[in-house]
């Protein structure tokens, strides 16, 4: 039996991970200075300040939340608002400068507006 060669072509989802991966080869988080993880779904964004040396989350918000859930959705005012909260949270923690991770996303909508959110709420990157 011949083998077949099969070519898939590149999914968006692909292409993402290789950016992702190319990202985060440069990005490292501390206690001092954590990673800013951002995902973005169809519904709602999620953020979470982690310290990869110690493996763990040390902030997190997400439109997921029961607060914000009904309210807003992961649309940009979504976005500005889990920014100003996630900055809110890290401030209480004495956390003020941090490493952005986009996780491969483009940076424009939604990323940009919780970027940005982050920034004007105290957070230095």
């Amino acid at each position: 039996m011949a083998t077949k060669i099969r070519r898939q072509t590149s999914t968006k989802q692909t292409i993402r991970f290789k950016r992702k991966r190319r990202i985060r080869a440069n990005l490292e988080g501390t206690s001092e200075k954590p990673r800013l993880s951002v995902f973005r779904s169809n519904k709602h964004i999620y953020v979470q300040l982690v310290d990869d040396l110690k493996g763990q989350t040390l902030v997190a918000a997400s439109t997921n939340e029961e607060s914000l859930r009904e309210k807003i959705g992961g649309s940009v005012e979504g976005a500005k608002t889990v920014g100003d909260l996630v900055a809110k949270r890290a401030l209480a923690k004495n956390i003020s400068e941090i490493v952005f991770d986009r996780s491969g996303y483009l940076y424009h909508g939604r990323i940009k507006a919780l970027a940005d959110a982050a920034r004007e709420g105290g957070l230095k990157f």
